[in-house]
């Protein structure tokens, strides 16, 4: 997904962007809530669309909309109760988006994806917190917020500046040279607001000894600190890859980031699918994690011996004996070898005991649902049990490959669901064998034929 970026700001924002105009917005319900904000765009024509949000933390909302008038346009805004709301004009593309990183405490965004909650000011978000399901957040260093008060200038003049009309609009013309007017008018206009926000509580931009000149990097630098060559690295921000962080300032034409935003991206790559990967294959000819060398290096030294010190193989590889059938012959046989050596690939019993566990523990979700909603079984009703999906899938995994160990485990589980909760061995049999038919390969017969061998034996008088 690539970044979004605003195209202007709504002359009824109370936080302007730096450099971006300022369009009339008068044409969509601001004022009359976040439902009549959606209703403009949701249902009124192809192309167009609508949503809003409560944000019951604060007792805001954030909503988006289609422009009415120009349907390659839309509407974002965010709303606090004590801060205020957010108006800008997007790409209508990008209006779900940024809709998306609006969510939670997230109020708005400035020099290039940092963000401010009402108090605090964080970089922008890239390091992944799998406890948190959330990108850390990381304080900007003693960060302060810059409002419209302390960016107003005395020597602007309105009257060299003017507000943009959506008819028109054109995305792609350059920024206004002569912002600090802009925002002289964007100012002015604010007065005949009865109860617009003061404008030293205007947020416009953010400070911070991060953004100073001296701790802002180039592309070179940044790609040496990535492990990347530098054109490696233009190629990802001409793709838009957002995995690249939003340059904090553009210097010449130049893109530059904050030091601390790259060393944070470096982190994130180091934490990455491929930077995971690539640590824990450091050193290997292959490429290979340490897992995957082993069973190379098993399989190399057995198919050499395969094919090398038997005689009978190695005569194959003279000329007048190689052909089809031979070829057929000796890869059967590899074959052979890869299959009666599963266990070394993943040991039997490791996943046994996995799949006990996995399986146990949903059980005792089905159990304790089942006592909750007081539908506990009696003596002659089935138990409700259940197994989720991927671990179905392995159960089958494990008994299309290793019938005899799955066996036995299946076994444990049912004499351990017993003694927990004296939950019959038939209707374990019974959820394991339904759970299999659901979402496992195995055919009818094969896991009929599997499961009757593990019905409890018929007591003899």
């Amino acid at each position: 997904m690539a970044h979004v970026h605003p195209l202007a700001n709504g002359l009824s924002t109370d936080h302007p962007v730096p450099g971006l105009p300022f369009v009339d917005d008068s044409h969509i319900p601001l004022d009359d809530g976040p439902e009549a904000i959606e209703a403009v765009g949701r249902h009124k024509g192809d192309g167009m669309w609508g949503r809003f949000d409560p944000d019951r933390s604060h007792g805001g909302w954030l909503a988006f909309t289609t422009d009415p008038l120009d349907h390659s346009l839309g509407w974002s805004v965010r709303y606090h109760p004590d801060h205020g709301r957010t108006v800008l004009l997007m790409r209508d593309d990008d209006t779900a988006s940024l809709h998306s990183q609006w969510d939670g405490d997230r109020l708005l965004f400035r020099a290039g994806g940092y963000w401010w909650d009402g108090t605090t000011w964080y970089r922008p978000g890239q390091v992944w917190d799998p406890v948190a399901q959330d990108y850390e957040r990381r304080k900007a260093r003693a960060a302060a917020t810059v409002s419209a008060i302390d960016m107003l200038d005395s020597r602007a003049d309105p009257a060299k500046a003017s507000i943009g009309k959506v008819g028109g609009f054109d995305p792609a013309a350059p920024a206004p040279e002569n912002w600090a007017d802009h925002l002289a008018l964007w100012a002015a206009r604010r007065q005949d607001q009865d109860d617009a926000l003061p404008l030293d509580r205007c947020v416009v931009d953010v400070t911070s000894p991060e953004l100073t000149g001296a701790q802002l990097i180039g592309v070179p630098e940044m790609a040496e600190l990535g492990g990347i060559t530098a054109s490696t690295l233009r190629a990802y921000i001409s793709r838009g890859n957002s995995e690249v962080p939003q340059p904090q300032a553009v210097v010449g034409g130049r893109d530059q980031w904050a030091r601390a935003v790259a060393d944070d991206w470096v982190e994130a790559r180091r934490r990455s699918y491929d930077g995971i990967k690539a640590t824990m294959s450091a050193g290997n000819r292959d490429n290979l994690s340490h897992g995957a060398a082993e069973v190379r290096d098993h399989f190399a030294a057995d198919f050499h011996s395969r094919l090398w010190d038997r005689p009978d193989v190695r005569k194959r590889w003279v000329l007048r004996a190689r052909n089809e059938e031979s070829v057929r012959e000796v890869a059967d046989t590899l074959a052979w070898d890869v299959a009666v050596s599963l266990d070394r690939i993943l040991p039997t019993d490791i996943l046994s005991a996995t799949i006990r566990g996995a399986i146990l523990h949903d059980f005792a979700e089905a159990v304790g649902r089942n006592h909750d909603s007081g539908t506990a079984p009696d003596d002659d009703a089935r138990w409700h049990l259940y197994v989720l999906r991927p671990v179905a899938k392995m159960l089958d995994w494990f008994i299309r490959h290793h019938p005899e160990t799955a066996h036995h485990c299946i076994g444990d589980i049912a004499y351990e669901a017993h003694n927990k909760w004296k939950i019959p061995a038939e209707d374990t049999l019974f959820a394991l064998n339904q759970a299999l038919a659901l979402d496992g390969k195995l055919t009818t017969e094969d896991r009929d034929a599997f499961f009757s061998l593990l019905a409890p034996p018929e007591k003899q008088n």
